[in-house]
């Protein structure tokens, strides 16, 4: 299963570079659920109000798919950064539309560079969900593969529990602050991240992967 999805991929990309906008389309909805999942590590309660990660999410994929042909990578690791630049600056956009005044100044520079770092570290934690306490996808995927396969069964749990560990694993607040951004106590955060752990590691052992 795991070479055949390596293979698929690569295939993918081959077939991009050779101009094949269907290609193109399979390729991006691979990672449908890693944008969403990134994008809401960059979103507070006040954002999700004003608009949903999917939207921004859809004018990632929007525009990777029209400017797919200057994609220069050959890599699928350099693929999901130019995924998450595209991301990145979507999103400070979408704040700067809905919540900041539209100006183009230093102080918005510094906050693509951040919110770029931010997301960075968000994708990297994501590659480890699970590595600690319990076990994480099996070493024959690469990194970048299980952070897709992640993406994808985080996507299928309840939204509480989704949201948990988004809030604890992916954005690293402490249970204190994850419950102050999810309106709960603290001991009711501890006890709802342990099960959303379990169910996720339930979920990864019947697909295999654990």
């Amino acid at each position: 299963m795991n070479s055949e999805f390596r293979t698929n991929v690569e295939q993918l990309l081959g077939r991009v570079k050779d101009g094949d906008a269907d290609a193109a389309g399979e390729l991006l909805e691979l990672y449908v659920n890693y944008l969403k999942v990134l994008a809401s590590t960059q979103m507070d309660q006040k954002l999700r109000a004003r608009f949903n990660p999917s939207d921004v999410v859809q004018e990632t994929l929007f525009e990777a798919h029209r400017d797919i042909a200057g994609f220069r990578g050959e890599h699928e690791r350099e693929f999901l950064a130019w995924l998450r630049q595209i991301l990145v600056h979507n999103l400070a956009r979408m704040v700067e539309k809905h919540v900041l005044a539209a100006k183009r100044d230093v102080r918005r520079e510094v906050s693509l560079q951040e919110m770029a770092k931010s997301m960075d570290r968000s994708a990297i934690r994501l590659e480890h969900v699970l590595a600690d306490p319990g076990p994480s996808p099996s070493s024959d995927f690469s990194r970048d593969e299980r952070s897709r396969v992640l993406a994808d069964y985080l996507a299928e749990l309840p939204t509480d529990y989704r949201d948990v560990l988004i809030l604890r694993n992916l954005e690293g607040l402490s249970f204190n602050e994850v419950a102050e951004r999810m309106d709960r106590k603290s001991g009711a955060v501890r006890m709802l991240w342990l099960r959303a752990v379990e169910q996720l590691r339930k979920l990864l052992t019947e697909k295999g992967i654990a």
